[in-house]
């Protein structure tokens, strides 16, 4: 601001100058003699400003010439290049001077001109590497797409410009939407320039959405060798990545102890729910179950999870239910004040048809956190203690307009998942996923709704339903205590549209019910 002000001053003072100098110039009486060739020549004092100024320009016109003629004379004695030289310079002038114009224009974000610019400069410089870089991204920036890529695709040819021509057909390609054609760029990029940290990240995200994990696992090996990434947060990644590895293993029908890469996972990132959780089921494969209970235990000290409970549960998928409670007390002495904890051991008590217990364990939670996984506990806590219609439907009210509590939620765009993904399934960001309370709980519970068996029976009936009118329903649920049910609002409705002696046959199936429920933690498992 200052330098514009004193910019503004200088010309003001100059102007101001050359008006006076003109005024007094135009006052003057005297003259200038000059005397050539015995000719003496009077002139005024604005004859002889003018004169000055032709005596300049011709002197500049005389250099010019001369050097015109210095260029002919070498030209003759051998130079061959003497006069394309010469004229050259100017051209060389006038395309830096382009040039300079075009990347001025660039920044400004005027592609149009830019482009113009752009042009110019390549006529009059015997220079595509530099020109040909302006107007790849003059014309990116005017949207001229097929101008850049063809742009691009000349500075391929060039090993100085190989990697820009490379990463400018990849972001194109990008923003085409073509991502195999830009992971294969990718790749070739990363090939030219491996501690590139924008490329490493592209093809990263490219190849973690295209379940390449194998490759994505070599990317974020090359991002730790180049300083880009830190260690504690590439074991975390590598992990996931050995994770879903696994799971893609699991998926061609190979036997889960036969996957270790799940294991690898889980040694990397011993705190990643979904990796302990797939690891403990492989060591229980392999009969290694003091090594399950190991790794659960550590993960349950990281954080409590209902997968880590229901993988727990297939320790011992045949034990009864006071047996049962008394073994997941490994897990509950750890966070016993943890809501996980504490409605894990409301949901064993409840199989068990310990409902005091049930009740002592669940505490407030139902007030306090009032979500529907709570809700509904002290809906079957109250059934099995024989408590009225009435109070059990008010709780089965509660929960359904009640929030679902934690689930996995994106912690860039906050989109909520049924289950764990190595990429977000609705804006594709890698490793995004956290277990956590959504902004806005709108998905389905996935472990609140188990308990309602226990409350009113024909889960299958009440299933087929809401499969009909329900098609997001989430279909595959963690349970602590390997319960399976529907909504709270379809299962009372179905409470309040039965007759009594419907409904006392139901509490008779209650007690039934409960002892057959350890049974499809094996299901759910499997």
């Amino acid at each position: 601001m200052l330098w514009s002000l004193v910019k503004i001053l200088v010309f003001i003072a100059l102007v101001a100058a050359l008006a006076v100098g003109a005024g007094y110039l135009l006052e003057s009486d005297g003259g200038v003699q000059v005397t050539m060739a015995g000719t003496e020549y009077t002139l005024g004092p604005l004859q002889s400003v003018i004169a000055v100024l032709v005596l300049v320009l011709a002197l500049w016109l005389g250099l010019k010439l001369l050097s015109l003629l210095v260029a002919v004379l070498k030209f003759l004695n051998g130079d061959e290049t003497a006069l394309s030289r010469y004229f050259d310079r100017n051209r060389e002038k006038r395309g830096y001077k382009a040039l300079s114009d075009g990347l001025m224009a660039l920044a400004s974000g005027e592609g149009r001109l830019a482009l113009a610019k752009a042009a110019k400069a390549e006529k009059y410089l015997d220079d595509p590497e530099l020109t040909n870089l302006l107007i790849a991204q003059a014309a990116e920036m005017a949207g001229d797409t097929r101008k850049a890529t063809e742009t691009y695709k000349k500075l391929i040819v060039s090993d100085a410009t190989r990697f820009v021509g490379v990463r400018g057909v990849m972001k194109q390609k990008l923003a085409q939407g073509d991502t195999d054609t830009a992971r294969k760029l990718a790749e070739k990029a990363l090939a030219l320039k491996p501690k590139h940290e924008e490329v490493q990240d592209v093809l990263l995200k490219l190849q973690a959405q295209a379940g390449d994990w194998k490759g994505a696992r070599g990317t974020l090996s090359t991002k730790l060798r180049s300083g880009s990434m830190p260690r504690d947060l590439y074991r975390r990644r590598d992990a996931v990545l050995a994770l879903s590895e696994a799971r893609d293993i699991l998926n061609e029908d190979a036997a889960i102890e036969d996957v270790e890469e799940a294991i690898t996972a889980n040694k990397l990132s011993p705190d990643l729910v979904p990796a302990a959780a797939l690891a403990a089921r492989t060591y229980v494969a392999r009969g290694k179950k003091r090594n399950a209970v190991r790794v659960l235990k550590r993960a349950w000290e990281a954080q409590p999870h209902p997968d880590l409970a229901a993988a727990f549960a297939e320790i011992e998928p045949d034990e009864t239910p006071a047996a049962r409670v008394k073994r997941f007390g490994a897990l509950t002495h750890i966070h016993p004040q943890n809501p996980e904890t504490r409605l894990l051991l409301a949901e064993l008590n409840v199989v068990a048809e310990d409902f005091p217990e049930a009740r002592r364990a669940l505490g407030d939670l139902a007030d306090s956190s009032g979500d529907v996984r709570a809700l509904t506990l002290m809906a079957a806590i109250e059934r099995g203690e024989g408590a009225s219609d009435a109070v059990v439907h008010g709780w089965l009210a509660r929960a359904y307009a009640a929030p679902r509590g934690p689930q996995w939620v994106c912690d860039n765009c906050q989109h909520v998942h049924a289950t764990w993904a190595p990429v977000c399934e609705s804006c594709e960001g890698f490793d995004t996923l956290s277990w956590k309370v959504p902004v806005v709980p709108d998905a389905p519970s996935a472990t609140g709704i188990e308990m309602l068996p226990l409350i009113v029976g024909k889960p299958a009936e009440i299933a087929a339903e809401i499969s009909d009118d329900n098609g997001d329903m989430v279909d595959s649920a963690p349970a602590d205590a390997a319960l399976a049910g529907e909504t709270a609002a379809e299962a009372a409705t179905e409470t309040d549209n039965t007759s009594p002696d419907a409904e006392d046959d139901r509490l008779k199936n209650t007690v039934d019910a409960v002892r057959n429920l350890n049974g499809s933690v094996e299901t759910r498992g499997s």
